[in-house]
């Protein structure tokens, strides 16, 4: 694991009859940013979640590279939730204080540090992602996972937000996300995976990707999802 930050092998997660995640394995480089894309119910939430512990495995392994950190990742759900009341300071500080950080230090980092006064029920969607992407920085985790940061966004807001992650990953830590946000994660993501029901249907850069299918990152999505074994046997994708 010694380029890796997160090690999955062998992953499963099963509902009942429902097979959710089928064997994944993969890694996430301990820098930069790695992308999860698919379609709706092919896994991608449930692999963070199992990723992060929020949900059991069915089997496999997880494997954490910094064990020392004082908080090994910091998560962002899709639905950041915050108490009414509070202000934008206020709430950055319950989180920082649990970890002994700076909550200035926090909002800085994502840009609101101009609005610590304003109350959290009054953010925008955009707003209140940013202000969950700070609480999961608190205690300056090596691994944040950010579950579609830039959903129901529009799209200044969203090429904003991330503009912000790829400036976190530029820190030297490794950021795990799931998007349908395609162009912005083609220009973002150092590395794409590629699920579908369940399993990984590909791996690559954006540009490994394009090469294969000799289109954008959207048109390599429904490439990948039509035929994804005559992709990977091409060569050029990691499987």
């Amino acid at each position: 694991m010694s380029d890796a930050a997160i090690s999955v092998t062998d992953v499963r997660r099963s509902y009942g009859d429902v097979t959710a995640l089928s064997g994944v394995s993969l890694t996430v480089p301990r820098e930069g940013v790695t992308a999860l894309i698919g379609p709706n119910g092919s896994g991608k939430t449930t692999l963070l979640e199992v990723v992060l512990g929020i949900e059991a495995t069915g089997g496999g392994s997880i494997e954490f590279a910094d064990t020392e950190a004082r908080r090994q990742v910091g998560y962002l759900p899709q639905r950041p939730m915050f108490r009414a009341g509070d202000t934008v300071r206020e709430t950055a500080a319950f989180y920082a204080d649990l970890v002994d950080d700076d909550p200035d230090r926090l909002l800085d980092r994502v840009g609101l540090g101009a609005v610590p006064d304003r109350r959290v029920e009054a953010l925008s969607g955009g707003m209140t992602r940013l202000l969950g992407i700070a609480q999961a920085l608190a205690g300056d985790p090596p691994v944040l996972a950010l579950d579609e940061p830039a959903s129901g966004l529009d799209p200044a807001m969203s090429e904003h937000i991330f503009d912000v992650v790829d400036s976190l990953a530029a820190d030297g830590r490794a950021v795990l996300l799931t998007s349908h946000a395609l162009p912005l994660v083609a220009q973002t993501a150092d590395r794409v995976v590629v699920l579908e029901a369940g399993s990984v249907a590909a791996t690559g850069s954006p540009a490994e990707l394009r090469e294969r299918t000799g289109g954008p990152l959207h048109e390599t999505f429904t490439d990948l999802l039509a035929d994804p074994a005559a992709v990977i046997a091409g060569g050029g994708v990691e499987s």
